[in-house]
């Protein structure tokens, strides 16, 4: 560009990646523009920016990935930079292309790195030529289905069938011996035509017990080129990260400065300008590693980097962009601490990992909590506010939960005490089970390999009933907020189950059925309530899968606003209590001691406003939106409950 001063910054992403970097370009006083589908109408990153554009509907295919409208946004505005977050466009090397041609700056690497390192046999081969170890495997051009078979034979197994311009899991499939090729071979051609319109694919030695550590790395255009600190990303589903930690613990000062000298030299090899990081293999049994990717962007885990080293990677990001040199050298940087971040999906892991949509009825942040920045030891990078609806057409991520400390110790109490101050309801989320991988002792341990969750998988997404208590608080809450409900539409002021009730006489108790559902782990509660003079309640009922049968007494209740304190069985317990309806059901959500519980009660269907679809005779209902890919069954053909009917795509 010929003029290398940034004026003005368009943004084309969404969510929490386009809020973040829009808090530094304010910071910064840079003017800035953002876009957004018609489904972020509402959405907070457009809230951060000076200027808005809507580009189209909600599919991405036809907003966030339409290259021709965000440029034209861009010279419509003045706008002379345009930064691509994560995702969507942020490694197209056309996109990159189109505006060093229209003579706006790319804030990330040259088209050609994109391009080079996009190409995974193409990267691995110049990543031998630059000296940078690589996982042995089959990386050439000759696709032929006998050429595939027979490099996998040379190999031995277990083989790692990869798409060769994968990412995020998609094209990626393990054939243990020469039985699974075929089917492993066919399918991870078919998920990479869909994914990256390449059916190509690579093979590669599987690794049995790998870490996956990744270092970042910044270059600029005036040949210098330094990495910040290396990353753990070792725990994952699905191959997609579900907590990385900076530094990666449990390796010596030797194999920190090795590693990252090699990601430098992999940078250097593709002329690699702006951030990026360089993904590696690390063989837990011989310690040795690998090249596996280079990531040409900034990554979604860039803040633990930032908060170990005190940096802002979006300001180095812009800097370079404008033509400037790195602020700092390679021995100027320190990393001082731990950091961890876990991501914060709308999902199910009790369900596989399901994927969820809904509206974000509460969102409440730890109240130490920063946003984007390093001031503090807890920061929640998000992009989404009450209110905001979480749809299928985007990534599930809704917000990074970051944490430092002095060690890895307090760092992960300090991510245990954010993750549970935490509160979010309206849709499922995998908060819970981020809490249990931090509290996790092989975790704490730091035994980590890339099947650490497949491994205690039982122990991370296992259900557990509710405690009595909090089956008890649950049912007086259940019934305090009805009785609020009422008082507030009729004026109403007196609070108890006696004012209740025209038929009670003195020396009389009031029993009162309630029959609440717990989701989580599908059980019915049928209860009893007995409303005691002076306030008390006993809740009493048979507990699926518990021997003792619930009788707690729950007396000294007192409902103020959404918080709610009782005794129960001599216990003085608080809680945060929120309801709402949601089609044929009043949901509970109960927050008590940092755990959060849900419950259901069902609404009569008299009362309510709207039939429920999966009752309807002959409806076959999905848990997600999704695009039925496969009909397992024949018109007319008799099927039974657990039978297969059809295969869906939920992603």
């Amino acid at each position: 560009m010929p003029d290398s001063t940034l004026r003005k910054l368009l943004v084309a992403n969404r969510g929490e990646i386009a809020c973040r970097v829009l808090q530094t370009a304010c910071r910064l006083g840079l003017p800035t523009v953002a876009v957004y589908s018609e489904a972020d109408r509402n959405s907070l990153h457009i809230k951060h920016a000076d200027e808005a554009f809507c580009i189209g509907p909600e599919a991405a295919r036809d907003s966030y990935l339409r290259k021709d409208r965000i440029l034209g946004v861009a010279l419509r505005t003045g706008a002379n930079a345009i930064h691509p977050g994560y995702g969507f466009l942020s490694e197209n090397a056309g996109f990159a292309q189109l505006c060093q041609d229209s003579g706006i700056a790319f804030v990330g690497p040259p088209a050609s790195a994109i391009r080079a390192m996009g190409d995974k046999s193409e990267a691995k081969a110049m990543m031998s030529a630059a000296g940078v170890p690589v996982v042995p495997g089959y990386h050439g051009k000759d696709q032929a289905h006998p050429r595939l078979v027979d490099e996998a034979g040379k190999m031995g197994f277990p083989i790692l069938i990869k798409a060769t311009l994968g990412g995020g899991g998609k094209g990626m499939k393990l054939a243990t011996c020469m039985d699974d090729l075929e089917d492993a071979i066919n399918s991870a051609k078919r998920e990479a035509s869909a994914s990256f319109g390449d059916d190509r694919v690579l093979l590669e030695r599987f690794i049995e017990r790998p870490r996956h550590i990744e270092v970042q790395v910044f270059a600029d255009s005036h040949g210098n080129a330094i990495y910040l600190s290396e990353r753990d990303c070792s725990v994952q589903r699905r191959h997609q990260k579900v907590i990385e930690e900076a530094p990666a613990p449990n390796v010596s000062d030797e194999f920190r400065r090795s590693i990252g000298e090699a990601a430098v030299a992999a940078a250097k090899a593709v002329g690699y300008v702006n951030a990026g990081t360089v993904e590696f293999i690390v063989d837990t049994d011989t310690g040795d590693y690998f090249f596996m990717e280079m990531n040409t962007r900034l990554q979604v885990e860039h803040p633990v980097t930032e908060m170990v080293t005190g940096l802002d990677l979006v300001d180095w990001q812009l800097q370079v962009a404008a033509g400037g040199c790195l602020p700092l050298s390679q021995d100027q940087v320190q990393v001082q601490g731990h950091a961890f971040e876990g991501r914060l999906y709308a999902e199910n892991p009790e369900k596989g990992f399901l994927p969820g949509a809904g509206q974000v009825r509460r969102w409440q942040v730890p109240d130490n909590a920063t946003f984007f920045t390093t001031a503090g030891d807890v920061r929640v990078d998000s992009g989404v506010q009450e209110g905001d609806m979480v749809g299928v057409h985007y990534d599930p991520m809704i917000a990074k939960v970051i944490a430092r400390g002095e060690d890895r110790n307090s760092a992960l109490a300090n991510l245990h005490k954010a993750l549970s101050e935490l509160q979010v309801a309206g849709l499922h989320t995998n908060q819970a089970f981020l809490k249990r991988i931090a509290k996790h002792p092989a975790f704490i341990a730091a035994e980590l390999d890339t099947s650490f969750i497949k491994k205690h998988e039982e122990s991370l997404t296992g259900v557990q009933p509710p405690a009595q208590e909090v089956v008890a608080l649950a049912a007086v809450a259940k019934h305090h907020v009805a009785v609020q409900k009422v008082a507030q539409e009729t004026n109403w002021r007196r609070r108890d189950a006696w004012s209740a009730s025209d038929s009670l006489r003195l020396g009389h108790e009031l029993t009162m059925p309630m029959v609440l559902s717990h989701p989580l782990s599908e059980a019915v509660l049928p209860l009893r309530l007995t409303f005691h003079r002076g306030g008390a309640i006993t809740v009493q009922g048979d507990l699926p899968g518990q021997a003792t049968p619930l009788a707690q007494r729950v007396e000294h209740i007192r409902l103020e606003g959404d918080r709610l304190s009782a005794e129960v069985a001599g216990q003085r317990l608080k809680a945060d209590v929120m309801s709402y309806q949601h089609l044929d059901d009043e949901v509970l959500n109960l927050w008590v001691g940092g755990d959060c519980h849900e419950f259901r009660a069902a609404v009569p269907r008299k009362w309510s406003r709207t039939g429920s679809a999966a009752t309807a005779a002959g409806n076959v209902v999905t848990p997600m939106p999704g695009k039925v890919i496969k009909v397992l069954v024949r018109d007319g053909e008799v099927v039974e409950e657990g039978d297969s009917r059809y295969e869906q795509d939920i992603h």
